[in-house]
């Protein structure tokens, strides 16, 4: 009797094969080049020109022949323009702050709470996102003058907090947060304000931040408002202090370098918050 070698059964499974990356097709990527470009050129142009030697020709006219600091630093000097920016960095970091609290109290009272004509209450709220502001302009400002708040820092900030669009970021929000751990903290005795200060404001951050790009960002660059409200050179934002050197006839240098420097703030904030702004946007759709 003879025997026969066997091989082992060897495994049929074949090796998994290398994931190959999607390529890009080149046309695309040379309009996103081209768009990329047209949206940068103004940004580039106007800090050459704010960085140009004062009174020399400079862009669209010619290249300059070399940059100086010289227009920044004379801008910077200057009391009328240093008055400005205070005014508005008050007038956005407080509504910042006031819109921020206020909203995120009302998202929490709108989303966990059940309390008669609640939903009413809320699409009320909302249907004031329909009407323009320009619709209520002279209305409020007749209100605001009557009580004296003209050329005042309260009478250009109050009319602007109550946001709509605010709240029901912060309802959305907030409405899918779980219930256990509100109604857990019931259970161990936590008062209303524990909650919100303890549960609803760390869980909100992204939102928080997000918002708060948005509100500094709109009330950076409001213009009518600020327009109508500060009849006073003391008073004035940046916004309508660069439309008045404008008409002043001042040198497009100093121009742009007013621009320059009122554009750094809001890249600054971008760039403080840009981490929040990304996590709330992955997080929205997730339970």
């Amino acid at each position: 009797m003879t025997l026969t070698a066997t091989r082992p059964a060897t495994s049929a499974v074949k090796p998994p094969a290398k994931s190959r990356r999607r390529s890009f097709p080149w046309p695309l990527w040379m309009l996103l080049a081209l768009v990329s470009v047209i949206t940068v050129s103004p940004f580039f142009v106007m800090f050459v020109v704010a960085l140009s030697p004062p009174g020399e020709p400079t862009l669209p006219a010619r290249w300059p022949g070399s940059l100086s600091l010289d227009t920044i630093v004379n801008l910077l000097s200057s009391s009328g323009f240093v008055g400005w920016t205070v005014n508005t960095v008050i007038y956005a970091l407080v509504s910042v702050v006031i819109i921020l609290l206020t909203a995120s109290m009302a998202g929490y009272a709108f989303a966990k709470k059940r309390f008669p004509g609640r939903d009413t209450m809320m699409w009320a709220f909302l249907a004031t996102l329909m009407v323009p502001f320009q619709a209520t302009l002279i209305p409020m400002f007749v209100l605001i003058s009557e009580l004296g708040g003209v050329d005042t820092f309260w009478g250009l900030i109050v009319p602007t907090l109550a946001n709509s669009q605010a709240v029901f970021l912060m309802r959305q929000f907030i409405r899918d947060l779980p219930d256990e751990l509100f109604e857990a903290a019931k259970v161990d005795g936590a008062s209303e304000w524990r909650i919100y200060w303890q549960i609803v404001i760390p869980l909100t951050k992204p939102i928080l931040a997000t918002l708060g790009v948005f509100v500094f960002l709109w009330h950076w660059n409001d213009f009518l408002w600020p327009l109508v409200m500060a009849q006073s050179d003391e008073m004035r934002t940046l916004t309508v202090g660069l439309a008045s050197m404008r008409t002043e006839g001042s040198p497009l240098a100093v121009l742009m370098a007013s621009a320059a420097l009122s554009v750094l703030p809001c890249l600054l904030v971008f760039a403080l918050l840009q981490r929040y702004l990304v996590n709330s946007i992955a997080m929205t759709g997730l339970k």
